[in-house]
């Protein structure tokens, strides 16, 4: 790859092949940079690639500052990142720290803006608002509005001029670029204790902020004209494709399952670019998911588009590296066609007025009416719902809406206070993006720590739980009840600050399973600036004291995620990787992924009274059948009441992983006792069927008789990866034919 225009993909085993592809922009930001005081990412002149670095600044300026300049001329815009989990999607869109994404820097340039025309011209009323949803598994959640429907969301409804648009959905108005950083923050908290308590991930989820920018002012006959511009700025979930997932041709389909929103997106995207090119008699095929109705406008409609691609100069992804830029150079095909959106307001609500006199005459008449556009009478009345606050907004001045605007949460300002003089605890997430965003702040005396489900806690952290009394009611197999005990318990923890300022962590009760510093506690122990805690399968945290910082002449490393898993893994005896082996860093990368995701799924297994269990298992290409290869993470999974055993691989696992989250999200908001959340043995995440082929064994015959018309009778045993013997194999090796050659080089065979 190089700056410039021009991709080049070269195939890591094949140099002759080599992929061309040319884009409006094409930025190299791997390497070649190195970092300011501030902790910014800029060119570095002394490295080879230093000229080629594309530094946030630049991609906003190419970018980012084209899409600023529609919004003052009244156009919409949308701005998508697509990409595979972890190749900088997030970074080019949000960003972290200094080096701050599209969309921040975007918004503080809207607001200089605002401020230097306000200096030359006061008669102009400028609104900005703000909007946040995230979809996951086609639910679609307001992130500015956390006491909403978690189980069922928002409702994706139709309108008859508008197109598709979320009913109910959040749009906050701010008055300041801290105001929208603010919210911004606001709606990160939200998505990270969803993701923390693990009922999501955020890497499979979709992200869409939206700014809606409304500018004011009155003509030479005093009309009033309200110029109005839509941005969507959308960070799509990870792009891994599905045959890369082990799910293909699987009845649980995990791979369409998770990708369903990409895949639809890539069919409208496939069919945008066919009819660009002049096919007719082609549908684009919007209804298949949430997210291509809401990004309908942005793809056909009255929108000027852009889209991100990201991509990973690694080798090991080659093959998603050139699925994500063939996806990319399909998109550039399509043609949107963009109006400026500048109409005099007494029009918009005379426009508005007349849209809701022909919904309520559509609804008189009856349901043929509505059916015949496609639409229910729900539809019609959120219709006519949405059309009168539309024409309430208009009416009302920029006053009255700010003093109705929550403008900035006071506790949110209250925490950010606070962390700064006093104990807290900060989460640690696998996306550094939200590393850091749930705090919670330890007071003077007794803090204690559990589920929802006990006696109210101070600090409630969400996930499958210890239930004493479902333990009376299951099967009592054997090491059941002890890989269920990992679980957040109704009194999981007590943080204790004493009256002399000294802390300590200790077990709520005797089967909690906490972590400190990479061991299991059993006991009372004292904790310090930066330590790291573990409660249950999956929420890791770090102890900040900055009055004990403050003394400390210590110098303190920053604990990343990463870092935290691998003292973890350490401490368990499952390091594997030492310097200069890259292929064991490998495998020691994919166990860290693996080793908290099996003690997520045992936990979830428990609680949902599933009776499977779950186990690592490293096994070597030889095991798995194949000639070459590296040895490979697995996962074995194991039917605690029939005994029987199968063995996944690590992809394949982090899928049903989904489906188990998924299955668990519903099962904590069955209050009424449906038990709606429950699924057939079919399509059951932690079943699998009876017919399904299973690697039992390996054996190796060696043909080296042949070579010398050895005549050979033999029984071999078959071994499991662990090494026991699991069967037999009865061989003969003699003669087929008459005619044959005597091979006499031993290094022939």
């Amino acid at each position: 790859m190089k700056a410039g225009k021009l991709t080049k993909l070269t195939h890591p085993q094949k140099s002759d092949k080599v992929n061309k592809f040319t884009f409006d922009y094409s930025y190299w930001s791997f390497d070649g940079c190195k970092e300011d005081q501030n902790g910014y990412f800029r060119p570095d002149n002394q490295h080879p690639n230093g000229n080629k670095f594309a530094d946030q600044k630049r991609v906003f300026d190419d970018l980012g500052q084209g899409i600023l300049k529609n919004a003052w001329n009244g156009y919409n815009s949308s701005l998508f990142a697509y990409g595979q989990t972890g190749s900088g999607k997030s970074w080019s869109i949000i960003g972290y720290g200094s080096n701050k994404g599209i969309v921040p820097l975007f918004c503080e340039a809207i607001f200089q803006g605002i401020e230097e025309r306000k200096e030359r011209d006061n008669d102009t009323v400028y609104e900005v608002k703000l909007s946040m949803l995230e979809i996951y598994n086609e639910v679609v959640r307001d992130l500015l509005n956390i006491n909403g429907d978690k189980k069922k969301g928002l409702r994706v409804r139709e309108h008859t001029n508008k197109g598709f648009y979320a009913d109910g959905l959040t749009q906050a108005l701010v008055t300041s670029y801290q105001g929208i950083e603010q919210k911004m923050t606001e709606g990160t908290v939200n998505r990270t204790v969803a993701a923390t308590n693990m009922n999501e991930t955020s890497s499979r989820a979709h992200t869409i902020v939206t700014v809606y920018f409304v500018q004011k002012h009155k003509n030479h006959s005093g009309q009033e004209i309200a110029k109005t511009a839509t941005i969507n700025l959308v960070d799509l979930a990870g792009s891994e494709r599905t045959h890369s997932t082990g799910a293909t041709g699987e009845r649980l389909k995990e791979g369409a399952a998770i990708n369903l929103s990409l895949s639809s997106l890539g069919n409208c995207i496939h069919a945008l670019a066919e009819i660009s090119t002049g096919k007719t008699g082609i549908k684009v095929p919007y209804r298949d998911s949430v997210l291509t109705k809401l990004l309908m406008n942005a793809l056909s409609g009255n929108s000027k588009t852009v889209m991100v691609a990201a991509i990973s100069p690694a080798d090991i992804n080659y093959e998603e590296t050139l699925s994500t830029l063939r996806y990319a150079d399909r998109t550039k095909q399509i043609k949107t066609v963009a109006t400026v959106n500048e109409d005099p307001t007494e029009k918009l609500i005379r426009d508005l007025k007349l849209e809701n006199d022909r919904l309520k005459k559509m609804l008189e008449t009856g349901p043929g009416a509505s059916l015949a556009l496609g639409l229910s009478s729900s539809d019609l009345s959120a219709a006519m719902h949405e059309n009168e606050r539309q024409m309430q907004e208009m009416k009302e001045s920029y006053e009255d809406k700010l003093r109705m605007a929550d403008m900035i949460s006071p506790k949110v300002l209250m925490i950010e206070s606070e962390k700064k003089t006093k104990p807290h605890l900060y989460n640690l997430n696998i996306d550094a993006q939200l590393t850091g965003k749930i705090i919670h702040i330890l007071h003077s005396g007794q803090t204690t720590i559990g589920n929802h489900r006990g006696r109210p806690s101070t600090i409630t952290m969400t996930g499958p739980r210890y239930d004493k009394n479902k333990i009376k009611t299951i099967f009592q197999i054997k090491n059941y009840i002890t890989y269920y005990n990992i679980s957040i318990q109704e009194e999981h923890a007590i943080i204790t600050i004493t009256e002399n300022n000294d802390k300590f962590l200790e077990q709520g009760v005797p089967d909690a399973k906490i972590i400190h510093n990479g061991d299991q506690i059993t006991r009372k122990i004292a904790l310090h600036h930066n330590d790291r805690v573990m409660f249950g399968p999956s929420q890791l945290y770090v102890f900040c004291d900055p009055p004990e910082r403050d003394k400390s002449r210590e110098t303190y490393p920053e604990v990343t995620y990463n870092w935290a898993m691998e003292e973890i893994a350490k401490k368990a005896g499952l390091t594997i990787a030492g310097p200069g082996e890259p292929e064991a860093m490998v495998l020691q990368d994919d166990l860290l992924d693996v080793l908290p995701a099996v003690q997520e799924a045992n936990s979830i297994s428990a609680d949902l009274d599933k009776k499977v269990k779950f186990e690592i298992a490293l096994l070597a290409p030889e095991i798995l059948g194949n000639k070459t290869g590296q040895t490979e993470v697995c996962v074995k999974m194991k039917n605690l009441e029939t005994g029987q055993e199968f063995v996944w691989p690590k992809e394949k696992f982090l899928n049903r992983l989904y489906l188990m989250k998924d299955m668990y999200s519903k099962y904590e908001y069955d209050d009424d006792g449906a038990e709606d959340w429950d699924v057939t043995a079919e399509n059951d995440p932690f079943a699998e069927s009876p017919d399904t082929e299973v690697h039992i064994g390996s054996v190796q015959v060696f043909l080296q008789p042949i070579a010398y018309m050895i005549e050979l009778k033999d029984q071999l045993r078959i071994t499991d990866y662990k090494g026991n013997e699991v069967g037999v194999l009865n061989i003969e090796i003699f003669q087929a034919c008459r005619f044959s050659v005597v091979i006499m080089n031993k290094k022939s065979y």
